[in-house]
């Protein structure tokens, strides 16, 4: 069953063009990964499914109605960027209020604990830290049962033992037959929950498709190695060094360890691998090499939409 849908999906704000051509389906029991660099579409398109904009082209639908109308929406459970939280409301007391707009909320320590905010209860969200605080807006997500979710950057700001608590509790919801659509910086999260991944570059879809099948579409392996310099290689599609090690990225990974020996070059600890699904990423949005720490590198917001219909992705248009 499919509970939230963009069908030929188009976004301008005046000059800008956010989102062109964009369709996308997400089914009950899904839990999709929503994956872009800054400005590539993430944001506006969430923004569409829930109803706070509208397309400027394309039809949008929420549990098969319009994402406007109340009757669609109780059925939604949403996270933006960004929260505003009653500073002095306490942790236990938000969720009292959100519980109360549902007709059937989950139970609030329920709730709390699933999250690991028990001991936040009595808190006043106005005293809590930038992290807790995001760990209390997801949560409320979750409050009125819903059968989608949409979480936009949930994790951003939070240390690993927070965001791995925010983990389960998302696979919590989704063992219990919930869709998710999670948008994120942070890869190893999507490579950690996702069974699909939607990849977005320039506001159109570069790639729909497992974790697995995003990797292997762009035919990327990567060679790490200890070596002084590298003289040129054939299909590199980007290089870093770290610790003392050099990692290449390379479209024919056997090309290039033939031309290491050929040409004489002295290296050991040659390891060669699939590609993870963050260095799949960069090659599918055309970023010059892989990211630090996880994260994506900045992209301005309206920049020039790259081609590629959906599954067929690298090189297109940029």
């Amino acid at each position: 069953m499919t509970l939230a849908r963009a069908v030929e999906v188009s976004r301008r704000y005046q000059t800008v063009r956010a989102l062109d051509r964009v369709s996308m389906e997400i089914h009950a029991g899904e839990l999709v990964g929503l994956l872009g660099p800054n400005g590539a579409g993430k944001s506006t398109l969430i923004n569409l499914l829930t109803g706070l904009r509208r397309p400027t082209g394309g039809r949008v639908e929420l549990c098969g109605g319009d994402p406007r109308d109340p009757a669609s929406r109780r059925h939604l459970g949403v996270t933006p960027q960004e929260t505003g939280l009653p500073p002095t409301l306490r942790v236990r007391e938000v969720v009292d209020f959100v519980a109360a707009h549902y007709p059937d909320p989950i139970r609030r320590d329920e709730l709390l604990d699933r999250f690991g905010l028990t001991e936040l209860a009595k808190r006043q969200t106005g005293g809590l830290s930038g992290g807790q605080k995001r760990r209390l807006a997801v949560a409320l997500a979750f409050v009125g049962r819903p059968r989608v979710v949409l979480l936009d950057e949930p994790t951003t700001g939070l240390d690993v033992q927070a965001r791995r608590a925010l983990w389960d509790g998302i696979r919590s919801f989704h063992v219990e037959g919930g869709a998710v659509l999670l948008s994120s910086h942070y890869l190893e999260e999507i490579e950690e929950l996702a069974q699909r991944v939607v990849v977005l570059g320039g506001g159109r879809v570069l790639a729909d498709d497992t974790v697995a099948a995003v990797r292997g579409m762009v035919g990327v392996r990567r060679v790490s190695l200890t070596v002084g310099e590298l003289p040129p290689l054939p299909g590199v599609v980007g290089v870093k060094h770290v610790d003392g090690r050099t990692h290449v990225l390379t479209a024919d990974s056997d090309a290039v360890v033939r031309a290491l020996v050929t040409g004489g070059v002295d290296f050991s600890d040659l390891e060669v691998r699939p590609t993870s699904l963050e260095e799949a990423f960069l090659a599918l949005t055309g970023d010059g090499g892989p990211a630090v720490d996880g994260g994506v590198p900045g992209e301005a917001d309206g920049g020039p939409a790259g081609a590629g219909p959906k599954h067929a992705v690298a090189g297109a248009d940029r």
